[in-house]
């Protein structure tokens, strides 16, 4: 069996940039690049044939679903592709990948697609509590034959920690928006207010760094007009990527909703102070006692506050909250070698591939 992956750059962009390589760094095209290494000789699903950097890129017409696993991240689509299979092989091979919160699709046909996906093709999840949802959306919006026979499977993302770079030192706490969208969900404004507030009782630097479509958004450029704040792209690379964490003090996380939660993951390992919300998925993959929830602006701002006056106490209490180590304790859930074979591991189960 091969493996095939369909993906759509949520961007409406290319999947695949001038040199070869998967285009952008938002979390979709991260996981691409993870399964093209899980998966050694794996091709992405597009709209023409194309040799690139390290893999083929095919269309869904190019490839043999008698002897394909296709992986598919655009989970709503499944049935339609599982369609479009069958006219070859009365069997196609269809997995879902599910890597966003299911609160993700909002409209009730999404919604009852996604959960009509979910019972009738195996389903692995990025999270504990995405394949929660899962499960509920089916419950709730499929027939009860359906649901109860669905496969599903989870792990946690994680992260390469063989990226994580030493910390470094700042002059002046460096503050980060720990997403590249503005979108509503993520509560760019919210997280403006705080650090507007906590910058007048104490210098900060700001750094946002934004996916390309947000740049030239009204919050952007309402913060960039700050001297203390710098609102600008994605970094280059990966290396650069982590070498900016590294001097990262404090972050203020504001999304009312996550599946998982990569990038405040990446910033905790790289040893930034996290300030989140009190909400289930902040909860989901941080331990019990973590000491920096907040439920309202006001308590955010005090705990930022804190977090980059005093973020070597911070880090100590930290550590406290789980025992002794706090960076061990993030290292031994969320390390991408157990997602890398996890997800192997089912597709061998389900497909003997």
């Amino acid at each position: 069996m091969r493996i095939a992956i369909a993906y759509t750059n949520p961007t409406g962009g290319p999947l695949v940039d001038a040199d070869g390589h998967v285009a952008g760094n938002d979390a979709g095209a991260t996981l691409v690049r993870r399964l093209l290494r899980v998966f050694p000789g794996a091709r992405l699903i597009g709209p023409r044939a194309q040799d690139c950097e390290g893999f083929e890129v095919v269309p869904l017409t190019g490839i043999d679903p008698e002897r394909t696993v296709v992986i598919n991240m655009g989970v709503v689509d499944s049935t339609e592709l599982w369609r479009t299979l069958a006219r070859q092989t009365p069997e196609p091979h269809v997995m879902n990948f599910l890597w966003q919160a299911v609160t993700h699709w909002r409209h009730p046909v999404e919604r009852s697609a996604l959960a009509l996906s979910c019972a009738l093709f195996p389903t692995f999840a990025n999270s504990e509590r995405t394949a929660f949802e899962a499960r509920e959306v089916m419950r709730q919006l499929t027939v009860a034959p359906l649901a109860e026979r669905a496969v599903l499977a989870w792990v946690n993302l994680g992260i390469r920690l063989e990226h994580v770079q030493p910390r470094r030192r700042v002059d002046v706490p460096v503050v980060l928006y720990p997403a590249i969208y503005l979108s509503e969900r993520k509560q760019p404004r919210l997280f403006m207010d705080v650090v507007e507030r906590v910058h007048a009782r104490t210098p900060i630097r700001v750094e946002m760094r934004l996916h390309e479509s947000h740049l030239v958004s009204e919050p952007a450029m309402r913060l960039s007009q700050n001297d203390w704040a710098w609102v600008g792209p994605l970094t280059a690379s990966r290396e650069s990527y982590w070498e900016a964490l590294s001097r990262t003090t404090a972050f203020l996380a504001t999304a009312t909703e996550e599946s998982y939660g990569l990038e405040y993951v990446e910033a905790l390992v790289a040893g930034a102070v996290g300030v989140f919300p009190d909400r289930p998925w902040a909860r989901a993959i941080l331990p019990a006692r973590y000491p920096y929830l907040y439920t309202d602006a006001a308590q955010a701002e005090a705990l930022l506050l804190r977090a980059v006056t005093d973020p070597a106490r911070c880090r100590a209490e930290l550590d406290a909250c789980v025992g002794g180590d706090f960076q061990g304790w993030l290292r031994a859930r969320h390390d991408d070698d157990l997602f890398e074979k996890a997800i192997a591991e089912r597709v061998v189960e389900w497909f003997g591939a």
